[in-house]
């Protein structure tokens, strides 16, 4: 099953794929309907809405929590020069630097260091709390796609990574949450990123060092895990920050995050305008 928030004239709707249209369910988001424990009945009235002309808002718009994960994949700690890690490095976003799968991005104009970072997104779907991986993973509602686009002069600044990575609207979250049983629990997926049509990233979700099951259950040792929480699993090698000479995200750039079985987000690169 594949779940979407989408934007209509009566506001946000939850809405399920049927085909190639967004059939609207009674749900304001994704959210809500994992909240109800249902996968939600269709709106009374609701017109479905064909899916490649649909406006996508973030997946789930309003999560609890935002739990990132930074260094998670083999070959982007190598690049960093690290070694490999005993336990997940997490920080955190907030549901404000969400972005839709078709939105604009709009490059901050206080920063100078815009960088790409595809990853794997992971909604819970029940409360989760001191669980083992096996629990975690059963809790885990489905999978999406996120790009998590990272100011890294700002990023840089102090040894904490929060002020370069929760950016209002600059994070790419959708277009859909596929269901686990769609996509092999996301085991063993291609995870690629694109500038301008130019791969920059390419990897697999078997290089997660963490799995998704092993960060949910080790974040839930520390605060409870809720239906709609968004975990972000880390990026592979390939950032425009590790480049030589470093690359990154300019006015006019597309940006492609695409992971097999998933779907994509294609978010056209913008300058902030002043004032």
């Amino acid at each position: 099953m594949r779940l979407a928030t989408i934007r209509t004239e009566y506001g946000t709707t939850a809405a399920r794929l049927d085909g190639d249209v967004l059939v609207p369910l009674e749900a304001a988001d994704v959210g809500d309907v994992l909240a109800a424990g249902g996968d939600g009945r269709p709106r009374d009235g609701g017109e479905p809405v064909l899916a490649a002309q649909a406006d996508f808002a973030p997946v789930v718009p309003r999560p609890d929590k935002i739990i990132c994960v930074g260094l998670n994949y083999r070959s982007h700690i190598l690049e960093t020069g690290r070694e490999l890690a005993d336990y997940p490095t997490l920080f955190a976003k907030f549901a404000d630097s969400l972005l839709g799968a078709r939105d604009d991005l709009v490059l901050p104009s206080v920063s100078e260091r815009v960088d790409w970072e595809v990853e794997l997104g992971v909604v819970i779907g029940r409360p989760v709390h001191r669980a083992t991986p096996a629990e975690a993973a059963a809790a885990i509602a489905g999978y999406t796609v996120v790009n998590d686009v990272s100011m890294r002069d700002w990023q840089r600044r102090t040894m904490q990574w929060l002020a370069g990575k929760a950016f209002e609207r600059s994070t790419p979250a959708g277009p859909y949450l596929v269901t686990p049983d769609e996509v092999g629990d996301a085991a063993d997926l291609e995870v690629r990123c694109e500038v301008d049509g130019v791969v920059m990233q390419q990897s697999r979700t078997s290089d997660l060092l963490f799995s998704p099951a092993d960060i949910a259950a080790y974040a839930s040792q520390i605060i409870t895990l809720k239906p709609g929480d968004l975990i972000v699993t880390g990026t592979p090698s390939g950032v425009g920050d590790a480049r030589k000479p470093p690359v990154y995200l300019q006015p006019g750039n597309v940006l492609r995050t695409w992971i097999e079985g998933l779907g994509e987000c294609v978010n056209r690169c913008v300058a902030e305008k002043a004032g």
